[in-house]
């Protein structure tokens, strides 16, 4: 294959990516053909569905608050059902890890003592062809004990030789990211479905016998009637397999503020299937400022630094999902801690320790059955904290939470948001946006500044800050007017303080950021534009270099 217009076709799909070492390994005939009938099964579908996102975001747009279902109350109201109790693996959640699954971070995942490892294809991963094919690979090797990893420093990185692993669980992408690598019909799979069938068919059966199974988190998730759709797909895959019914767990990422009026149906569509939601705050803060982003001064947001689980809209939106799940029977799950220490600094060290703390202390006491973390360092850290309340408990189920009043209009009430809007927070945000973008095109999706874990999600909300501001020309603290013209200076300032070195992609980040930033039409997610720009670079690539070696 000497480019990317040489492609070939195996059981209905067209695979268009220069091969890399061992993709036979995971692009076997059998594996593509699960692929192929998941996508002709739902590949209608989910247009509908993204179509139906773009409706539903105009009509927020023009003024409609959204609100819990009227037509399906009937759910919401019946105490009778129950979603399927807790899978081997995932009875004790206390602690989980996150993180891509490149080598390096699977190996240092699985040994950190957490209790769940979130292996992310998602937010903290640049689908590159590479990095599609090379997770399925580690995700199997290390379900085989055989993965190592040596830095180019030498330091060699290997699993235990003893003791249980952290509980797998795949994050799989989204369902408005396409896998340009992989075409039915022309038309490119659904990279989540890429992501899940692949690691569904060539390790289901393997957890089943080590005495777990096939555990995903489902991102971006907007409504019930998306989770109706993964749901159709469990059941879908299952058959394909011989696998009996209910053996595929999940847990949904309540990261849409959408999603947040419809928890209780989300859980009732995939109740057969379902373990938990998740507080995805980042990508939920974001999501709420890309839907309101032209409602006015009353949906405006201060300094991302601000927007803490402390704000009223979020404590309601936390809250509320607690009581959700636990009268459900399913496990609610915490939120990022996005610190990442730095063991060169003590002081700094501590500080970011204590707000660790407090923020799982604030969780755990909320009735959350565990957490999320980003760093090894911050697992005994998180399991403190929850061992104190635990105690010999695997979770809190017996917590209903009933003091919880459901009310939809606490969950967009951002008027209450206390906070300020200053020239350290646009810098801020200029700077993460270029750093993160850069980071991206170079195949990382999560990257450490400034002490903090970034992800696509932190990204998104740095990005999307800045063009609101300057669409609601905003005031700072010192009554500046936040408009395009300053930002622009501002932009100038922060791009000319980065540290360069050659090879490096800031000038093409930069050219993104704007683009995402300062255009007049929001672009919905900084990653499209960044994937089309990857693409048309493979393909220019593979036209000059020909076929790649290993």
């Amino acid at each position: 294959m000497n480019s990317l217009t040489d492609s070939f076709t195996i059981n209905g799909i067209t695979l268009t990516a220069q091969p890399i070492c061992r993709q036979d390994e995971v692009l076997t005939p059998d594996a593509l053909s699960f692929i192929a009938k998941l996508h002709r099964a739902t590949a209608d579908r989910r247009q509908e569905l993204l179509q139906a996102r773009r409706t539903r975001r105009a009509d927020i747009a023009a003024g409609a608050d959204p609100r819990f279902l009227p037509e399906t109350e009937h759910i919401r109201n019946d105490p009778s059902w129950w979603v399927a109790p807790p899978a081997p693996g995932l009875e004790d959640r206390r602690v989980e890890i996150t993180g891509p699954v490149d080598k390096k971070m699977t190996i240092n995942a699985l040994n950190s003592g957490a209790k769940v490892w979130l292996a992310d294809m998602e937010d903290s991963s640049t689908p590159t062809w590479r990095n599609v094919i090379q997770g399925q690979l580690n995700l199997t090797d290390a379900l085989e004990r055989r993965i190592d990893f040596t830095s180019d420093e030498g330091k060699e990185y290997k699993l235990k030789p003893a003791g249980d692993l952290p509980t797998i669980v795949v994050r799989p992408r989204g369902w408005h990211l396409p896998e340009n690598h992989m075409l039915i019909d022309g038309k490119p799979i659904a990279g989540g479905i890429v992501d899940f069938g692949l690691f569904f068919f060539h390790n289901a059966r393997r957890l089943l016998a080590q005495g777990k199974g096939p555990y995903f988190y489902l991102p971006k998730i907007e409504n019930h009637l998306e989770a109706r759709l993964w749901n159709d797909i469990f059941i879908l895959a299952q058959d394909l397999l011989g696998i009996p019914q209910g053996t595929i767990r999940a847990t949904v990422l309540i990261e849409t503020i959408t999603a947040a009026f419809e928890m209780d149906e989300i859980l009732f569509e995939l109740r057969d299937h379902a373990s938990g939601l998740n507080a995805g705050r980042w990508d939920y803060i974001f999501s709420l400022i890309k839907n309101f982003r032209t409602r006015g001064p009353r949906f405006v947001l201060p300094d991302r630094a601000q927007v803490t689980m402390t704000q009223p809209f979020m404590r309601s939106y936390t809250e509320q999902l607690v009581r959700a799940c636990h009268r459900r029977g399913a496990m609610a799950i915490g939120g990022m801690a996005a610190a990442v220490p730095n063991r060169k600094d003590e002081a700094a060290n501590t500080a970011a320790f204590e707000k660790v703390r407090a923020d799982k202390t604030r969780e755990a006491g909320d009735g959350f059955d565990g957490s999320w973390v980003a760093h090894p360092d911050l697992v005994p850290v998180c399991r403190e904290v929850f061992d104190g309340v635990l105690g010999d408990r695997p979770n809190q189920l017996d917590r209903s939470r009933e003091d919880v009043t459901p009310d939809d209009r606490a969950l967009i009430d951002i008027a209450s948001t206390e906070g300020t809007i200053t020239e350290t927070g646009i810098r801020n945000n200029i700077e993460v946006g270029i750093r993160y973008i850069e980071s991206w095109l170079r195949g990382n999706g999560a990257v450490a500044i400034h002490n903090l874990m970034e992800d696509a999600a932190t990204a998104e909300i740095s990005r999307s800050q800045l063009w609101q501001w300057i669409y609601a020309k905003a005031m700072t603290d010192q009554g500046e007017i936040v408009s395009r013209e300053w930002v622009e200076e501002l932009l100038d300032e922060e791009f000319g303080r980065l540290e360069r070195s050659d090879g490096d992609r800031f000038e093409d980040a930069r050219d993104i950021f704007e683009e995402v930033t300062l255009a007049c039409e929001f672009p919905s997610f900084l990653t499209l534009p960044a994937y089309a720009r990857y693409i048309a670079e493979a393909r220019e690539q593979a036209t000059v270099e020909g076929p790649a070696t290993d």
